[in-house]
């Protein structure tokens, strides 16, 4: 089994795909107005219009309303990121901190209120372990 994509739905896909490709400097490929993937070398992160919806099962998922999932991108150097985002990001949850398992990490929320982490291993532990 391979783990592809995570999806968001939203009311808004374009602003939260412009969102993505701003923070994330990955451009958006769309395969329809109501959906779009921005792809990076390990998973991609989809975002799809509510509309879409009804074609899995009416009424199963509803935009705006995530309490429990972190997406998080592994960046090279989290402060860095922190001060580029700064402005643009403006529900900044968590300034850069080390964390005990060894990232640093920057936690903030998209414009539909979802979290993301942005981190950068710090530990040599850490860095380890994305090194496989």
């Amino acid at each position: 089994m391979d783990f592809v994509s995570i999806r968001i739905i939203t009311a808004d896909v374009a602003r939260l795909v412009t969102f993505y490709e701003r923070v994330t400097e990955v451009r958006a490929e769309w395969a329809t107005e109501d959906f779009a993937e921005l792809r990076t070398p390990g998973a991609t992160l989809a975002v799809a219009s509510t509309r879409t919806i009804p074609l899995f099962a009416p009424g199963s998922a509803r935009p705006s309303e995530n309490h429990s999932v972190i997406t998080e991108f592994r960046v090279d150097d989290v402060d860095r990121v922190h001060r580029n985002l700064s402005g643009f990001v403006t529900d900044i949850v968590t300034e850069p901190t080390t964390m005990p398992w060894g990232n640093r990490s920057l936690l903030f929320r998209d414009p539909d209120g979802n979290l993301v982490n942005f981190f950068t291993p710090v530990t040599p532990e850490a860095v380890e372990k994305f090194a496989r």
